[in-house]
């Protein structure tokens, strides 16, 4: 997708900086509640600048006051830069959203959820001549997934059009074991696979040797002080009493976080970056 790179001019100045990169992914993890939501869109013009980003995709399945997604919050991001939203457990929260799930090619839920569910657990974008697929997975481990995401993702992969090289797999999953075996088993065969639930960004962003880009979590989009996004104070209530509590989105420094992957014409990853920028009161 990026231009070519250009000719030295007749005078003999500097050759302009050339990417030669094909494809770059921008990947919004678990936008959580209004101040995640409020974050991104306030960032995202920015961020697809500043990264030369072709695609961007977002798990906003907390998005709707840290539980599911509404209709009219998929339109807002939608329409405010991001490419393709994906989800997870808490897909089902916001029973709206089954018809426009049901509607969308350009927002997805785990594919290894039951066929007659709403929704798809994949889908392919495109843009300016290129092509991105996305697929969802969900965890089994802690999860209450009865289908294994091991045992459909090959039948996924071979649903996938043979002319899109670019595939990115978000693995919506709690246990860590899961994850890394995940990237492991798709080394070679996806360009990402980028882990989303536990909202607590990992360390361990790599590109594994068969060349898929690799990291166990990616973090939360939504407030850093709290607890994964939730009012510390109300989540410290329910420890200590051990007591039923009505959860409420905290406020207090937003961050915005996810990765950036590189990668070659082939759908071969070439690099990945850690993205974690706090929002400017």
């Amino acid at each position: 997708m990026n231009p070519p790179c250009p000719l030295p001019d007749a005078a003999g100045g500097d050759v302009p900086i050339c990417y030669t990169l094909w494809m770059r992914i921008l990947f919004i993890s678990d936008i959580f509640g209004k101040p995640g939501r409020k974050a991104l869109m306030r960032m995202l013009p920015g961020l697809v600048s500043e990264h030369r980003a072709d695609f961007v995709v977002a798990n906003a399945e907390n998005a709707a006051s840290g539980a599911g997604l509404t209709s009219k919050i998929a339109s807002t991001l939608l329409g405010g830069g991001v490419d393709i939203i994906t989800t997870g457990n808490h897909v089902w929260r916001q029973r709206e959203i089954f018809d426009y799930l049901d509607a969308s090619d350009r927002v997805i839920r785990p594919a290894n959820y039951l066929e007659s569910n709403p929704g798809r657990g994949w889908t392919v974008v495109e843009k300016d001549g290129a092509s991105l697929a996305v697929v969802n997975l969900a965890g089994n481990l802690y999860m209450g997934t009865t289908t294994g995401a091991f045992q459909v993702i090959g039948d996924v992969l071979e649903q996938i059009p043979p002319e899109v090289r670019h595939i990115l797999v978000d693995f919506h999953a709690e246990a860590t074991s899961e994850k890394v075996a995940m990237g492991h088993l798709l080394d070679g065969k996806v360009t990402a696979v980028i882990g989303t639930h536990t909202h607590v960004q990992t360390s361990d962003d790599k590109v594994l040797p068969l060349g898929t880009a690799y990291i166990t979590d990616a973090g939360m989009t939504g407030p850093q002080n709290s607890v994964i996004g939730v009012d510390k104070n109300i989540i410290l209530k329910r420890f200590l009493t051990q007591m039923p509590v009505k959860f409420e989105v905290a406020d207090e420094d937003v961050c915005v976080e996810g990765v950036v992957v590189e990668a070659d014409d082939e759908g071969r990853a070439l690099s990945i970056e850690r993205l974690r920028l706090r929002e400017e009161s």
